[in-house]
Formats: structure tokens, sequence, C-alpha cells
């Protein structure tokens, strides 16, 4: 009688281990991660349907400031127009396994960019000109284990082609 019961104990105590496991852990994102080295500008998506495709784009590292590793930190950005809500596209960066953020790393430069933009026949710098042309802004958020997102940053993107 007392292998069932020392069965049972097992089969408890291994679910309500892989049970914690699968909870995850949490950081103060907003006091441990922070966004540096970012760049701006509209990226020339060449040509679409005739004519020159320009979308919102931001390149960015993040820094690990925590004494922790951190094996899947997610990084969310939000590409929309500025004092408007419509997104112009989103993209989500998960660091792990290689690029995954160690204490005190700062990750690989990170490219992200925006689906919908401006598009014309005009010359690509001219659009930047136009009087159609609106500003935009990038909004970046990271997340690990169970936490929610936490906003990081906010940066307008600067009226410049980018070709890479």
């Amino acid at each position: 009688m007392k292998l069932p019961r020392r069965s049972s104990i097992a089969v408890l105590l291994a679910t309500v281990l892989a049970l914690a496991g699968c909870a995850g852990s949490t950081i103060d994102v907003a006091a441990t991660i922070t966004i540096t080295n970012i760049a701006t500008g509209w990226f020339d998506a060449g040509v679409t349907g005739g004519t020159n495709k320009l979308v919102p784009s931001a390149s960015f590292t993040v820094t690990n400031g925590g004494s922790k590793a951190l094996g899947a930190l997610q990084v969310f950005s939000v590409f929309r127009f500025v004092g408007e809500s419509e997104e112009l596209g989103s993209s989500m960066v998960i660091l792990a396994g290689a690029d995954a953020l160690g204490a005190g790393a700062t990750s690989k430069q990170l490219t992200v960019r925006g689906v919908w933009g401006f598009t014309g026949q005009q010359p690509r710098a001219q659009m930047l000109m136009h009087r159609s042309f609106k500003d935009a802004r990038v909004e970046i958020f990271a997340k690990y284990g169970a936490g929610q997102f936490t906003r990081l940053t906010e940066v307008p993107i600067r009226r410049q082609i980018l070709t890479q």
C-alpha cells in the first residue's frame, strides 16, 4: 500500500512542478529593459502597382540591465500616424535561443517596419515633402514570461529615406 501512495505523491509533485513552469516568471520590464541606438526613417519598399512605396521603419537595440538572463523576451512595435490610433503595421521580435539576452547584455540591431505607408508617382524624396504626407511614430513594448506588455518608448519617424 505504501508504493501506490508514493506514486500518487510523485505524480502530484510532478504535476505541480510542471504547472509552475508553465506560469513563467516575470521581471519589472520598465526597470530592466532599455531600448537604445534608435534610428528611424521611411524605408524604400520599391515599386508597388506602378508607384513608389515608402513604409515607416525603426532600428534599435535592446539591453537587459538586470542580473538575470532572459530566455525569451518579446519585443512588439506598433507604427501609427502622429495623432491617430490606426496602425500602419506592427512587428513582433522574440529574443530567444542564440539571440536571448544574458544579464547585462545588448541585442544585435533589430529592424522593424510597417506594412502601410505612402505610394506615389513622384521621386521618393519628393514624397516626403508632399502636402498629403503625414508624420508617423513607433511605439515599442516588451514582455517577459507571464507579465503584460510594457510600453518602453515612443519615437517619431524621421523624414528621411532608408534603403536598408
